[in-house]
């Protein structure tokens, strides 16, 4: 049983009531002097709350993906890193492994499909990135041997990884059954984290003498993995979406560049470049870069593309709703937007996983493998 399995949780779950119940049963037979009692006191109480710990610390980790294996826990996960050399004729998309999806059939690629372990290097920004690549079955199925696909980037939130993509937020699995049922166009998934100048929160902005990582994700990553897989280099064969500084980043780039995205999408957006301790200083004293990075300010004073947008929030939950509200206001024609309303749901994965599959419906009617 792995260590995010439903079956440990549970488990765990039932070990912590059991002790409980235990302890109150046996407590009177333990309430008298001697060291067995005791002893038996002391031992109950210890088991019953390292049970619950443990069962907490495991709802916890599933959620939130900190590890992804007992081996990863445990310290045993020792598989070196790879190095990727970018020298003249390097590629800027290397592949470092290959898994398939928990579907049935999984394991053969024309069935289930593949997710690839990628390592992206930037030509323009200089920034080098892992990522994972989801392809869906029909990219493998030989009657679609000469066809495009459709593509869209997949962020997280700030400090997630990309694994919280697959594991937590199920993109992978939810394209493939999404598809399979007839409600979206099979399409494939650049799926990473927003830190790609770790530990920094750059907020995908290209910051003055540091990180240039808005041009990262606007240029250097679909043209990346355009010379790699089928995919067009249109403004209508892509599409960007994520969730939290993922959602903004997705709402940004689909803003700024409707020349390379058609659409974003963002769950649980905020509508501005935070500025704290994780993001250091951003701009530098450029107030005009401070005031792009503001969404809505850039909807009232910069040109709208054709972009589609489709942005999300709950009534009670979220601290999004009054700028969501703001943002559908200010979209304009040539530009469109959508938007999903929960009646309650907060800023967490439980709240996402409600949202994702429906976005990417939308995100798949948005976009074109041509």
């Amino acid at each position: 049983m792995g260590l995010t399995s439903s079956k440990v949780l549970v488990v765990s779950v039932g070990l912590a009531v059991v002790l409980f119940l235990a302890t109150v049963w046996l407590w009177p037979r333990l309430a008298r002097r001697g060291w067995r009692a005791y002893a038996g006191r002391v031992g109950l109480l210890l088991a019953t709350q390292l049970a619950l710990f443990a069962a907490v610390g495991l709802a916890a980790n599933r959620s939130f993906l900190f590890y992804g294996s007992w081996a990863d826990l445990f310290g045993q996960e020792q598989g070196m890193g790879v190095v990727v050399d970018h020298g003249a004729g390097s590629k800027a998309v290397r592949v470092v492994g290959r898994q398939g999806l928990d579907v049935p059939g999984g394991g053969r690629p024309e069935v289930g499909g593949q997710i690839q372990k990628v390592v992206v290097a930037g030509e323009r920004s200089g920034i080098v990135s892992p990522a994972y690549v989801y392809l869906p079955p029909e990219y493998f199925q030989a009657r679609y041997a000469k066809r495009t696909f459709p593509a869209s980037v997949v962020l997280t939130g700030y400090p997630g990884t990309a694994e919280n993509l697959i594991k937590g937020l199920k993109y992978p699995k939810t394209a493939y059954l999404q598809a399979k049922e007839g409600r979206m166009q099979p399409m494939i998934l650049v799926m990473l984290r927003p830190t790609v100048a770790p530990p920094r929160d750059t907020e995908c902005v290209d910051v003055p003498g540091g990180p240039q990582t808005e041009t990262f994700f606007a240029e250097d990553l679909p043209k990346a993995v355009s010379a790699t897989y089928r995919v067009g280099t249109k403004p209508r064969n892509w599409g960007f979406m994520g969730n939290s500084t993922g959602a903004y980043c997705a709402l940004k780039i689909a803003l700024h560049h409707p020349d390379r995205f058609a659409a974003g999408a963002g769950f649980s957006a905020y509508y501005r470049a935070a500025e704290d301790v994780t993001t250091g200083d951003l701009f530098h004293g450029d107030d005009g870069l401070r005031k792009r990075s503001n969404l809505l300010w850039s909807l009232d004073h910069l040109p709208q593309g054709r972009s589609s947008f489709l942005v999300t929030t709950s009534k009670r939950g979220e601290d999004n709703l009054r700028g969501t509200k703001e943002f559908i206001k200010k979209v304009k024609s040539p530009a469109r937007v959508s938007s999903i309303t929960l009646d309650s749901g907060g800023h967490n994965f439980n709240t996402w996983n409600r949202e994702i599959p429906p976005g990417m419906v939308w995100m798949g009617g948005k976009l074109s493998a041509s």
